[in-house]
């Protein structure tokens, strides 16, 4: 890739839960597009091994728990210790709770958790970012969301709150930090293969993406982590210079189908 091709040159990211699944690939992608990248995440082993991949001179790996506050303060001074700023932010760590079909059977402990990590933790990202964003008068901020934050009934109670809550915690960014010029946008994805949905479904790669593929509205074409890592590559780049409290799709028009009603049905001739 030659510099006139790179969209990242001379840019600072920092991940979270970049060392598995799209924080990986996002995390490989800023670095081929010429990006300096903290790796943050609490798999130090597989967070080394992503730093390593990548190379050691373009990046570095943090362990951070974006529940404890102190370890996305340190995350984040180590970005701009160790390169001179912070140019860009991804909120990329969450979890998944145990699906259970009714209420009634839900725990308390599994909900808090969940809006611990996907809520709270954004959050914190949030602050600490504008922290350092705020003087220097730049920077842009994304997070992973999900297509349950525009959708009900596919995903548990906790985790659909938990991405409504992001969905929202942009818009409201996006104002408070729009006068300072910095950018404040989340994804949201269908369902992707990666460890997460492999803990949380029980599925292989090729039996998640099946399973996905038969509910999909846009045929032909598979959901991969790269797809999210081009989305979140757009909104952190100049290209989307004036993209900000935006809540990105990427789910193929699904959110937008109710295949309910047949209306759109060919003959099967066709």
């Amino acid at each position: 890739m030659t510099s006139i091709t790179k969209r990242l040159e001379g840019k600072v990211a920092l991940i979270t839960g970049a060392a598995s699944g799209i924080g990986e690939c996002t995390a490989k992608l800023f670095a081929e597009h010429g990006a300096k990248v903290v790796i943050a995440d609490i798999q130090d082993q597989l967070g080394q091994a992503v730093c390593e991949a990548i190379g050691t001179s373009n990046s570095i790996y943090v362990h951070c728990d974006v529940t404890n506050e102190e370890d996305i303060k340190n995350a984040v001074d180590t970005a701009v210790t160790t390169y001179g700023k912070l140019d860009i932010m991804f909120n990329n760590a969450g979890v998944v709770d145990p699906i259970k079909a009714r209420i009634i059977d839900n725990e308390k402990t599994n909900f808090e958790r969940v809006l611990n990590v996907n809520v709270t933790g954004v959050f914190l990202c949030m602050k600490h970012a504008a922290r350092v964003m705020v003087p220097q008068r730049s920077g842009t901020i994304i997070s992973s969301s999900s297509l349950s934050s525009h959708l009900g009934g596919i995903a548990s109670h906790a985790y659909c709150c938990s991405k409504h809550a992001i969905a929202g915690l942009t818009k409201n960014l996006a104002v408070e930090l729009g006068q300072f010029g910095i950018r404040v946008n989340c994804l949201s994805a269908y369902g992707i293969a990666t460890p997460l949905t492999k803990k949380i479904t029980g599925l292989e790669k090729e039996a998640f993406e099946s399973a996905m593929n038969l509910t999909a509205n846009l045929k032909g074409v598979t959901l991969k982590t790269d797809d999210a890592a081009y989305a979140a590559l757009f909104l952190v780049s100049d290209e989307a210079k004036y993209i900000s409290g935006q809540n990105l799709l990427i789910d193929g028009g699904l959110s937008y189908a109710n295949t309910s009603f047949n209306f759109f049905k060919y003959g099967e001739e066709l």
